[in-house]
């Protein structure tokens, strides 16, 4: 994939990381949206000489646009800055949402910009050990058009991911299935470490 100017809004775990590892594959991170003490710690431990600016700011610098905020939020920051002008026609816009597609980009679509759900499949610590941990991850992908499908498909190549393609009406029952498996496995080493205390199992290591 050229070269891309690339913002990031909701410098969060996930938008830190992946803002580093587009970095290392040769794209230009041109500002990121940040504002707790703990996304001003990453910004700077992961993407040292990255402008911090608001959002809106963010979306008028880049080509990309990351999307990396809470699920709840997602929404309203696309319509806000859809409405004040930030996002234009022709951009790409991205989200890493797993409960959401594309119809939580509409205010975007709808203007012309290139929109796409690029949800990596791993939990993330918002560290550098992260970036290893990519290589390989799999990203659940939904997109409209046959280019935006290859955007997005370079994009997960650049980061080292696997793509898997999500129907947009499947985003929810993919997400319930993500979230099913991560609390039960869970559940699962909880009991388990309790059945072996209560067996007198004791920590080798300690």
């Amino acid at each position: 994939m050229n070269p891309l100017r690339v913002g990031v809004v909701g410098a969060g775990r996930v938008g830190a990381v992946l803002a580093a590892a587009l970095r290392s594959a040769g794209h230009s991170i041109v500002a990121v949206a940040g504002e707790s003490d703990a996304s001003r710690g990453r910004i700077a431990d992961l993407l040292p000489g990255v402008p911090v600016e608001k959002p809106t700011a963010v979306a008028r610098a880049c080509d990309l646009l990351l999307l990396t905020v809470p699920d709840d939020m997602l929404g309203n920051v696309v319509k806000t800055m859809t409405d004040a002008g930030a996002i234009r026609p022709g951009m790409y816009v991205a989200h890493t949402s797993g409960r959401h597609g594309l119809a939580i980009l509409e205010p975007a679509a709808a203007i012309g910009a290139h929109v796409m759900a690029v949800h990596p499949a791993m939990t993330f610590s918002g560290t550098s050990v992260d970036l290893a941990r990519l290589a390989g991850c799999v990203f659940g992908l939904t997109a409209a058009t046959p280019a935006d499908r290859a955007f997005a498909e370079a994009l997960v190549q650049d980061l080292g991911g696997k793509p898997m393609w999500v129907p947009e009406e499947m985003r929810t029952l993919y997400h319930a299935g993500l979230a099913h498996g991560a609390n039960h496995l869970v559940t699962l080493v909880t009991e388990a470490m309790e059945i072996l205390a209560a067996a007198g199992a004791t920590d080798p290591a300690g």
